[in-house]
């Protein structure tokens, strides 16, 4: 992974959002991925097996047997989605070629792929911002930042009590705040944002951090 002293060439930009259910990631996520120029979304949550969803429905946490071979598949659609920004099969896709930041001023188009995802532990993001062992140099696509929405618990457990339909159940709070290593921004590519504002807010303040952030370790 890097960090924040280096500059990355990679012409694709991963934003991952991340943080414990209820932070907003999906909401935060989509949103932000709208502002940084209709960026592809990938939501994390739709890419858990059957037996995942399963588990958490009755409110029995994952396990890291449970979360690797997801986090595999959410590596490989952010390595299909960076794909498809530099192919440029897809229109839809093609549309998130966007510039952000003054240091790209110089004619630099910067693309961005947007993903919502828990990475609750520092292996699992790195992990995810690794690219599959098997790519070449001459292949590899893009460069990862994570974005850590920090909610309180009191906060997230009201979020939780008014959602409806979903397969979190609100008893597993408890263990993903166990599990959860938060970002150290001194040693990962990463961003730290309150996250108790409003959606707006918390969206600006996102994007606006992001922006400043691929600027000065951009080349």
């Amino acid at each position: 992974m890097r960090v924040q002293e280096s500059y990355s060439e990679y012409p694709v930009r991963v934003v991952i959002v991340m943080g414990v259910s209820g932070c907003g990631k999906t909401t935060v996520g989509s949103q932000l991925a709208q502002r940084l120029g209709h960026a592809p979304f990938i939501d994390a949550d739709t890419l858990h097996p059957t037996a995942n969803l399963a588990k958490m429905t009755k409110g029995e946490p994952l396990a890291d047997k449970d979360r690797w071979p997801w986090l595999l598949r959410v590596r490989e659609e952010i390595g299909k989605a960076a794909h498809s920004l530099l192919d440029g099969r897809d229109s839809s896709l093609r549309s998130a070629r966007t510039i952000v930041g003054s240091r790209e001023s110089s004619g630099t188009q910067r693309m961005y792929v947007v993903c919502g995802c828990s990475s609750l532990k520092r292996s699992y993001r790195e992990f995810l911002s690794r690219s599959d062992p098997d790519t070449s140099l001459e292949q590899l696509t893009h460069d990862t930042v994570f974005v850590y929405l920090d909610v309180s618990k009191t906060e997230l457990l009201r979020r939780l009590g008014t959602r409806q339909d979903h397969f979190f159940n609100p008893m597993l709070l408890d263990s993903q705040l166990e599990t959860l290593e938060p970002p150290d921004t001194t040693r990962e590519a990463a961003i730290n944002i309150y996250g108790e504002g409003s959606t707006e807010s918390v969206v600006e303040d996102a994007y606006h951090r992001v922006a400043s952030y691929i600027a000065k370790n951009s080349l």
